[in-house]
This record gives C-alpha cells, sequence and structure tokens, in this order.
C-alpha cells in the first residue's frame, strides 16, 4: 500500500494528524511505551463503514484514554490489518478534539475522533474491503509511543445503489404490475459503481397509509445488477428494492415508487 507520512499541528488545541492508507514501517514512531491505557473505544457506533467511490467518509470514534505521562500529539484510534504497529492503516486523516477532563488526578481524559476515508487515495483499493481490527496510539515525549490492540473488529464495505421502476402508473386492480431495477456495488479500483451480479434482492411494498414496508417476493440480479419480476396489484401503494448487503457490500434499499389502483 505504499509508504505513511505523519503530518501533525495543533490548531485550537486540538490535535490533527495526517496519515495516508499505508503500512507503518517498523520502528518509524520508536518504541512503544507502557503507562498508557485506553478504554470505551467506540468507532462509528459499531456500525459498518460503508464508503462509495468519490465522497470522503467521516467517521466519529470516542474512547477513554488514562495516562500520566506527557504526549506530544494524538492520542487517535484507527482501524488496522496485521499488527497495530506495521501493519495497514486505513485512513486519510484524523482529528482529535481536545482532552475532556475525568479526572484530572488520574490523568483519565475523554476524547472524540473524526477519521476521515478518502476512497480516491491511490493506495485504496476493492481490498480494503472487509474486517479490519482497532487499535489505539499516542505519540509520547522523547520520540516514543504507545500503541494498544483493542481487539474490536471493524466492517468496511463497498457502498451498493439500488434503483426501481414499478409499471403500468396507474394500473387496474388484479392487473400485473412489472417492477424492475439495478443493483451495482462501488468498485474502489475504477471509481465507478458497476452491476452486482447474483445478488438476492427483495421487493417490497408499503400499502397507502401504511408506515413501514413488507417484502412481497425476491428476485436474484442478473450479470449486469438487473431486477425484474411481477405481482398483482392489490391497492394502491409504493414498491421498493432492497438489497441487505454481506460482508463486503453494504445494505442499501431503492427510492419508492408509488403506483396508484383504479
Amino acid at each position: 500500500m505504499g509508504k505513511t507520512m505523519w503530518k501533525a499541528v495543533v490548531a485550537g488545541g486540538a490535535a490533527v494528524v495526517f496519515t495516508g492508507v499505508a503500512a507503518v514501517p517498523a520502528g518509524a514512531a520508536g518504541a512503544a511505551e507502557g503507562g498508557v491505557s485506553f478504554t470505551r473505544v467506540s468507532v462509528n457506533g459499531g456500525k459498518p463503514i460503508v464508503i462509495g467511490v468519490k465522497e470522503e467518509v467521516e467517521v466519529h470514534a470516542v474512547f477513554r484514554m488514562t495516562t500520566k505521562l506527557r504526549y506530544d500529539f494524538g492520542p487517535t484510534v484507527f482501524p488496522y490489518r496485521g499488527k497495530p504497529d506495521t501493519g495497514d492503516t486505513l485512513h486519510s486523516s484524523i482529528i482529535t478534539s481536545d482532552c475532556k477532563v475525568v479526572d484530572r488526578a488520574k490523568g483519565i481524559c475523554d476524547f472524540e475522533e473524526w477519521l476521515y476515508i478518502d476512497p480516491q487515495n491511490h493506495d485504496f483499493g476493492n481490498e480494503d474491503a472487509g474486517t479490519w481490527r482497532t487499535a489505539a496510539r499516542v505519540f509520547l515525549a522523547g520520540d516514543a509511543h504507545d500503541t494498544d490492540d483493542k481487539d474490536l473488529p471493524l466492517q468496511v464495505k463497498r457502498a451498493t445503489r439500488v434503483t426501481v421502476n414499478a409499471s403500468p402508473e396507474p394500473v387496474a386492480k388484479g392487473k400485473t404490475i412489472t417492477v424492475t431495477g439495478r443493483v451495482t456495488r462501488a468498485n474502489w479500483d475504477t471509481h465507478t459503481y458497476q452491476g452486482y451480479a447474483g445478488r438476492t434482492v427483495s421487493l417490497q411494498f408499503k400499502a397507502a397509509g401504511a408506515s413501514s414496508y413488507t417484502t412481497v417476493k425476491k428476485a436474484t440480479s442478473s450479470k449486469t445488477g438487473a431486477l425484474k419480476t411481477t405481482v398483482k396489484a392489490t391497492g394502491p401503494g409504493t414498491w421498493r428494492w432492497t438489497y441487505y448487503g454481506n460482508s463486503t457490500s453494504g445494505a442499501k434499499s431503492s427510492t419508492g415508487d408509488h403506483v396508484a389502483v383504479r
């Protein structure tokens, strides 16, 4: 994935750490030290991180750090693969809040963090989809650091898109409605959405006046991601397709297509 470059600045007391999606060279940041603990780590509220092809994604994280050691900048939590200090990391930049003091005598602080992932980074590709782990790090005075493996899995997924069209509109009660659509998935290598073949996608209906959708039937996408099925018109309402995702692809519902029934 290339080399990591670190740059830190302080603005308004908040530490800002910039890095690439890359492998951290062994020993580049000094030897790991003790005397620091990280707890209460939560990244993206425990939900998968779903990334498209163009827009940088902001991921919110919170954590608590306890230390009486002086540190130069950080701390941060971040996704990694391999080993926390020498493996691949997944972020284009990280912004960490100032310390919110919990117990000054014990050196306990709560932090918020905003981690950014840019799918157009030259090191970012389809191989980055899947399970990552979470590490926490702080750079200490004297060119040392403390890195903890939090053993917290993070699912990073390629975004999907789903479209729908129900016709004819309007339709007579009891007649056939043809519902088509397409499911596509982000290709991080080409920065485009491409047809997602062989996906089981749910056709859902929300009757006029209802508050939720109900699955009516399922269809499998073609080699181009196309969806097509037929249903009988029982009453007015809205149709949509829903794809529930998998270990490397995000879940997505299409917008709804309302059909009037005469």
